[in-house]
């Protein structure tokens, strides 16, 4: 168990914005940071980062908190894993013990699977460096190939041994349940419920997260038997999705951000080789075809792809179709090839830093040059192929979402294929069109089936929602105002000579103590459980202390509060992701005057009781007009008793409202 010491040592060292800085790219807005939501497909950024508040909040998906709940959301970490990760980041010690064979037996499958990969990529480093067979077979590969010691290290490799279940039976030795070594693919179970290792004889490539956690695992094949697979990769799992995952990501996600470009190659050995020659910001789709997840991986982190292809022409033509699905993502793609014989991997080996730095500089085409480039020689002399191509190319410019983008490549592509613009626009036009017509029908269906299910139950809930807005309003207040004090005006009747009188009397309190003090004077509990929850756990945090500490109060919340609360404290810097500050010039009011404080609290204490009040009294109308029911005296009476109580409690909290802000008349 980690010490609270050590808990708050790292809440104090780890910065919101460096955490998620690592796996978003992140941009200034004023005294904030935005960026593409890591949790939702999206173009325009939703994600918001607070330096001074030290939380995040994603708009598009709800979910917000501090540093540790990011990690525990996009990196599906444990509370303790994610502590040990910002641990390890920020260079604090903490104190690691064994896990005991009862809490082994608690950890859940999924983090069964964590651990029992990382014990894998363990296994295969500690064969290759310190048994006779990985030191002959598979560190003599990886030398051969270049690679530095420091190289192998850090890209965690590997190797399997030559023998049916050595890692198998290792694993079962060591305590590691077989389900879990079956999984992850890593142990295969035959019928007879004998195992064997998947991987055997192979030099071993640890497939890793953008955190660094061990996924899946690739495998090569060094002996010269035709009728193995010469790469063979993990199994699907609950952890490893081929189509979802980059290799080498971990490694160069910071250079990515940084140098604002990535890299896209095939290989593995493509990576590790550029990485070794200076150049980190590269990863590999690992032998898949490219997809949509694998580019949105690399669209957090920056908006410019290369893809990297050796000179086989046969194997371009097949890998130039990802390119429409880069654009697609709304990403500018440039494409580098490498001379015939050579790929990333021989090239980089051979060339300095230097040298392959102004070859990729040089090299490096817009896809509509390159595209030109690949295709013209077979279709110079067939008017057929080339209307073909130049269709193909419209195609892809069609992907692109922005207008001036598409016009300015509209016009390159006129100049290079020497036909007219006016006939390219007409044929993008032609497409776009067809693209607008299937988003209409298919929108007009939807509209259809929301008519359909739009019942008394979605109107029910739309109600709800009132109450909703309320009890989080009043959150609101308690986290930001809570503890401020200001003057209060309570309006009570007092009898002189039997003679009603209106007495007004002011007094100073702590905002949190009005709202208490008032709510539970009717008993009042908040009607959504989370809502409850978070208003005890506030009301209790400010009985209990002097003052508020917003920050170690975050730090110590629970993970199923933070969306709420983040949600709250953000609420103001949302109106910065699209820049309606300065644009719509909206601007928030200042809330921390006294005066408008006081007529925030009293508004939203009103609008609650009155709401509650107004729900009881409906349910009395309603019971009035049923038929059943012929003494109605009791019903009227409560009904009478109802409208009393809105104008005492007005009273009581200091005025008396008109009845247009009455919430039946929301």
């Amino acid at each position: 168990m980690i010490a609270r010491e050590t808990i708050d040592k790292v809440f104090e060292s780890a910065r919101v914005e460096e955490v998620i800085g690592d796996f978003v790219q992140l941009k200034r807005a004023g005294s904030n940071f935005k960026g593409l939501s890591p949790f939702s497909d999206e173009r325009s950024p939703s994600f918001m980062v607070s330096p001074v508040k030290q939380i995040w909040k994603d708009f598009s998906s709800g979910k917000g908190g501090n540093s540790v709940a990011f990690l525990m959301e996009h990196e599906h970490f444990t509370y303790p894993e994610a502590i040990r990760y910002l641990a390890k980041k920020y260079n604090i010690e903490i104190e690691e013990t064994e896990l005991t064979d009862e809490e082994k037996a608690n950890t859940d499958a999924r983090e069964s699977l964590y651990l029992v990969s990382e014990f894998a990529k363990n296994y295969f480093q500690e064969t290759l460096h310190n048994t006779e067979q990985g030191k002959a077979i598979g560190l003599s590969y990886f030398k051969e190939r270049g690679f530095t010691t420091e190289t192998i290290k850090k890209f965690g490799l590997g190797y399997s041994p030559d023998v049916w279940d050595a890692f198998s039976k290792e694993a079962l030795g060591k305590g590691y349940k077989l389900e879990f070594l079956e999984s992850t693919g890593l142990t295969i179970v035959r019928d007879d419920k004998s195992v064997l290792d998947r991987f055997r004889g192979r030099v071993m490539f640890p497939i890793q997260s953008m955190s660094g956690r061990v996924l899946g695992f690739g495998g090569r094949i060094l002996t010269q038997d035709k009728k193995a697979a010469k790469y063979l990769n993990s199994p699907e799992s609950d952890l490893y999705h081929k189509s979802k995952v980059l290799y080498g990501i971990f490694h160069a996600k910071q250079a990515i951000a940084k140098q604002n470009n990535c890299y896209l190659v095939e290989g593995y050995t493509d990576v590790i080789q550029f990485n070794q020659a200076g150049i980190e910001n590269v990863v590999a789709s690992s032998g898949t075809a490219l997809t949509p997840e694998q580019i949105r991986l690399i669209n957090r982190l920056t908006k410019n792809i290369t893809v990297l292809y050796d000179g086989d022409a046969a194997g371009l033509r097949a890998s130039i179709r990802g390119i429409d699905l880069i654009l697609e993502e709304g990403m500018n793609v440039r494409v580098c090839t490498f001379p015939e014989g050579e790929d990333p991997d021989s090239f980089a080996k051979k060339a300095t830093h230097e040298e392959l730095i102004k070859y990729l500089d040089e090299n490096a085409k817009d896809f509509i040059q390159f595209k030109a480039s690949l295709l013209m020689d077979e279709a110079k002399n067939d008017p057929i192929k080339k209307a073909d191509l130049i269709r193909d190319m419209v195609v892809s410019i069609s992907k692109i979402k922005d207008r001036i983008q598409r016009e300015i490549y509209i016009q390159e592509c006129s100049r290079i294929m020497d036909i007219s613009e006016q006939v390219l626009l007409n044929t993008l036009a032609q497409l776009l069109q067809k693209d607008i017509s299937e988003a209409g029908k298919k929108l007009k269906q939807e509209q259809k089936y929301f008519e359909v299910v739009k019942n008394e139950e979605t109107i029910a809930t739309e109600k709800v929602d009132v109450l909703n807005l309320l009890e989080k309003k009043i959150l609101e207040i308690l986290l930001i105002y809570g503890n401020f004090e200001i003057e209060f005006e309570n309006v009570f009747i007092k009898y002189e000579d039997e003679k009603e009188v209106q007495v007004t009397e002011k007094v100073t309190s702590k905002i949190f103590n009005r709202i208490y003090l008032n709510l539970q004077e009717d008993e009042i509990q908040f009607a959504n459980p989370i809502f409850k929850d978070i208003y005890d756990d506030l009301i209790a945090n400010y009985l209990n202390n002097d003052i508020f500490d917003s920050e170690n109060y975050l730090n110590n919340l629970k993970p199923e509060f933070l969306p709420v609360v983040t949600d709250i404290y953000m609420d103001d810097e949302k109106h910065q992701l699209h820049g309606w500050l300065e644009k719509k010039q909206v601007f928030v009011k200042d809330k921390f005057n006294s005066e408008v404080l006081k007529s925030l609290v009293v508004d939203v204490i009103i609008s609650y009781r009155e709401y509650l009040i107004n729900k009881l009294n409906s349910e009395q109308m309603i019971e009035i007009l049923k038929p059943e029911i012929e003494d109605k005296t009791e019903i009227l009476s409560s009904i009478n008793d109802y409208n009393k109580l809105k104008v005492v409690i007005s009273r009581s909290i200091g005025r008396i409202r008109p009845s247009s802000f009455l919430l039946n008349d929301f």
